[in-house]
């Protein structure tokens, strides 16, 4: 079940890192050095939804180093099949090298009024140089561009680079007695799949059709 939940105090568009000066264009294209190499952000292809599972086995093994979620590192992943969906909707971004090398993704599912984030990994190799902030840019301005009025997605509340990552970037978590049923029942499949709930929080970008994003 999709639905919009009622408007709160706008948040502003998440920014790209100041430290690499990233920026973006239109139509989701970012331009700029994501890490080691020259990486470019931009709508995924069919073809580019094989590869994405075992970027974010990849990407999982960050949680190695935090003994309760080490269990996370090899655990299913989001099936390429999924992926294609948000590519039929035009909803997946990647990052990619010049060479062809996929670094990251960003696959999103419209619900109504609303773009909810259903997974975003960045390879080891470019975390940190702020790639997944700029995939995180295209998506919002995508779902801003098309008129919807929020951005969601569930995290964790107190890994480093999961919710306090994403407040930086303007999001908020959506107290309990304010979630709708989409995002309840999300949270609740994440239990179901052995989350604790206590770990687990749901959050929101609220957007507005007649402010402009800004690069730098």
């Amino acid at each position: 079940m999709c639905r919009s939940l009622s408007p709160l105090p706008m948040a502003r568009l998440p920014l790209p890192e100041r430290t690499n000066g990233a920026g973006f264009t239109p139509h989701t294209q970012a331009r700029h050095a994501a890490g080691p190499r020259s990486c470019t952000v931009r709508l995924a292809t069919l073809a580019e939804c094989a590869h994405l599972p075992a970027l974010e086995q990849d990407a999982a093994r960050a949680f190695a180093n935090i003994p309760e979620l080490a269990w996370l590192v090899g655990s299913a992943t989001m099936p390429a099949t999924a992926h294609q969906n948000c590519v039929a909707t035009q909803t997946c971004w990647v990052g990619v090298e010049a060479t062809g090398q996929l670094r990251g993704f960003l696959s999103a599912t419209p619900c109504g009024q609303t773009l909810h984030i259903q997974e975003m990994s960045v390879a080891q190799a470019a975390q940190g140089h702020g790639l997944g902030r700029r995939l995180l840019r295209s998506a919002c301005q995508a779902a801003q561009e098309r008129g919807m009025r929020h951005v969601t997605l569930t995290t964790f509340r107190a890994v480093p680079w999961n919710a306090r990552f994403y407040a930086s970037a303007g999001f908020y978590v959506v107290p309990a007695n304010a979630l709708d049923a989409r995002l309840s029942h999300i949270l609740e499949q994440e239990v179901a799949h052995g989350f604790d709930a206590t770990t687990r929080c749901a959050m929101r970008l609220d957007l507005h059709p007649t402010v402009q994003c800004v690069s730098e």
